[in-house]
């Protein structure tokens, strides 16, 4: 469970300046993803409903039309699901971890003092405002302070020269 990235060499680490930058089409791809992920579940939903329908009317003549009907449905959302997938990939290339569909929620790696930490940004914000440090998560999150932004002026992210 460490942060050491054996796995990914070439991490990138945004600086609060690069992540706000980005945020013009970080917002724009998370919103589609969000909105997109909404999609899927009631579509997930609304076929929940209809595939017990379909077992019970196993003698019916209208079977096999239902039953194109319902595959069909089950084609458009793989479909779906995979044009979801797209959108993560393109933040993933990006540099950027995506966290929850329903929040929009995102973190950019970033370093403080030397360790990973997560610079942590949810749909609705204005500006990238907070960080985390990684095990922590979204519920650890803390404010950004302006002397405490990871690269602002030549201080180290604590304010420290």
């Amino acid at each position: 469970m460490g942060s050491a990235p054996s796995g990914k060499p070439r991490k990138k680490y945004f600086k609060v300046e690069e992540a706000n930058q980005a945020l013009p089409l970080v917002k724009a791809v998370v919103s589609d993803i969000v909105s997109k992920y909404k999609e899927i579940q009631e579509r997930k939903e609304r076929l929940l409903l209809l595939r017990p329908k379909n077992a019970r009317r196993q003698d019916s003549s209208s079977d096999s039309m239902y039953s194109e009907e319902l595959q069909q449905a089950e084609q458009d959302l793989e479909a779906e699901v995979v044009r979801l997938q797209e959108y993560i990939q393109e933040l993933q290339a990006l540099g950027i971890d995506f966290k929850d569909p329903v929040m929009g929620l995102v973190d950019f790696p970033a370093l403080m003092d030397g360790r990973e930490v997560c610079l942590c940004w949810k749909l609705g914000e204005s500006e990238v405002a907070f960080w985390h440090e990684v095990e922590a998560g979204f519920q650890g999150r803390q404010s950004l302070l302006a002397d405490s932004v990871p690269g602002k002026d030549d201080k180290s992210p604590d304010g420290r020269s």
